[in-house]
């Protein structure tokens, strides 16, 4: 039996989705950054820290740089310097960013050269031997990469920023473990980089966090190929009867654990609303003569090139021409894109391959829900409809209870489990079944009934790649070590 809260709860996923099934994440979802990968954001989750002993804290994601080949080498992920990597909250639900976390990382060469017939010649790898376990084993680490961490209230790029400092040495700059290479370059790959786990401050509060960014085993799990190949699997087939494609693929992960008081807005309210954003300069000049940390000149002014909250909303929602206008659109400016809610184009599609009647049409109803949270839940207090992940912080005994790794619901709110999608989304939230289901009327009230709004509404639609709260561990950064180029 699912409560009435858990039905409206649900509607906010199959609003996410209503222009499409949930089938794949935001992996090179749009032309513009599928020519600029480093800055393509493939999902954000955004949930109530399940850590023993760290109630009270809020755990976001954001994944970047999108399938990567663990033997990618002998460049590897490193993210873009001239680049703007930014986590925005929206406190008081006017649809604008209140808090906003901004990264920016840097590049070195070190250029590491070796002793050939008397000459110096600079080797041609990012490494020249064994690195770590410790953060500051980095000697033969011909290739450094750090980033430093500020805090901006109000808008993004103009309010006032202040920097985010580790609490183990004062410093500014962190630093981002090296790609895992293999094994014989880091033995112990997990060791070394939970070392680059960092305490930060906070700026203007007492309160602290934690901080990680480093390459990661891409979380999302989907059989991504025969989806694109128009849904070339079995919709009600079994629920782990297909592969996961992202199985031999890692990501880039911006990973911050913050205290929920320091997240909410001044009023008290205990909904938050975040997304992510990367931005590049206006203008970009390629040199006639590139060296390894500046192949181009990059200047002027930032334009927002990718963006992402909610799950496959410009993937599989969005019409091809606008996929590049939403990426550079803010959650305020969401309104232009309602049509694709409201009359969703793949579900007729999905009528054409497999005979499926959709729900009826227009869908109104998840419209107001997906834009404003749901009332008694996760709606803020005097919401302005937009598009980003919205997260009830109000957890314990007054609250929501945190569900342990081990009792958590693979199927979020349609499993009864009120912590999970769409009240934000944890690592084991499995969004293509729950909003396959979603989208095919599970809501309505008739759903199952012929001639009603949502005749297969009550069908366990599933891709067939299963996950739950199992595949992750249950400690900060959450997001797994990522897969080795060598495993030998």
């Amino acid at each position: 039996m699912k409560s009435a809260i858990a039905r409206l709860l649900l509607a906010a996923t199959c609003t996410s989705l209503c222009s499409a099934t949930a089938l794949a994440s935001s992996h090179a979802e749009a032309p513009f950054v599928k020519e600029h990968p480093k800055t393509d954001s493939t999902d954000v989750y955004l949930f109530n820290s399940y850590e023993p002993g760290r109630e009270g804290f809020v755990t976001i994601v954001a994944n970047y740089y999108p399938l990567q080949d663990p033997y990618g080498g002998p460049n590897y992920f490193t993210l873009d310097p001239d680049a703007v990597y930014q986590i925005h909250v929206d406190n008081n639900g006017d649809s604008r960013e209140d808090i906003t976390f901004s990264f920016r990382f840097q590049t070195v060469n070190r250029n590491i050269s070796l002793d050939v017939g008397g000459q110096s010649v600079p080797i041609p790898l990012v490494i020249a031997g064994g690195v770590g376990p410790g953060p500051a084993d980095t000697a033969l680490l011909n290739v450094v990469e750090t980033y430093n961490l500020s805090v901006v209230r109000g808008d993004r790029y103009t309010g006032a920023s202040n920097s985010v400092l580790d609490l183990s040495n004062g410093s500014a700059t962190f630093r981002k473990p090296v790609d895992n290479i293999g094994n014989k370059t880091i033995p112990d790959y997990a060791t070394y980089a939970n070392a680059h786990i960092a305490n930060i401050s906070l700026p203007g509060s007492a309160l602290t966090g934690r901080a990680f960014v480093g390459q990661r085993k891409d979380p999302f799990v989907v059989n991504l190929g025969e989806v694109f190949d128009l849904v070339n699997t079995n919709p009600l087939g079994p629920e782990s009867g297909e592969a996961d494609d992202l199985a031999d693929k890692n990501v880039t992960s911006l990973i911050l654990e913050i205290p929920a008081a320091f997240l909410r807005g001044k009023a008290g309210d205990p909904v938050i609303g975040a997304w992510t954003s990367a931005s590049l300069p206006r203008s970009r000049v390629l040199t006639t003569n590139p060296t390894f940390s500046k192949p181009a000149s990059e200047q002027g002014t930032f334009v927002q090139v990718s963006r992402l909250a909610m799950p496959l909303v410009n993937e599989l929602v969005v019409g091809l021409r606008d996929k590049n206008l939403f990426n550079a659109s803010p959650p305020s400016g969401d309104g232009q894109f309602a049509t694709y809610v409201t009359n969703p184009t793949l579900p007729v599609l999905l009528n054409t391959l497999f005979g499926v009647t959709p729900p009826c049409l227009p869908r109104a109803d998840l419209v107001s829900v997906f834009l404003t949270g749901v009332t008694g839940l996760n709606q803020p207090v005097g919401v302005v409809a937009s598009e980003m992940l919205r997260l009830n912080t109000n957890t314990g005994p007054s609250g929501i209870p945190i569900t342990p790794r081990g009792s958590q619901s693979r199927l979020g709110v349609l499993g009864g489990d009120l912590q999970g999608y769409p009240n934000g989304r944890r690592p084991g939230d499995d969004v293509v079944d729950i909003s396959l289901r979603v989208v095919m009327g599970a809501l309505y009230p008739d759903a199952g009934v012929p001639g009603g709004c949502a005749p297969q509404g009550n069908l366990p639609f599933t891709d067939g790649a299963f996950i739950d709260d199992s595949f992750f561990g249950n400690q900060f950064p959450y997001i797994n070590t990522p897969l080795p180029g060598s495993p030998n």
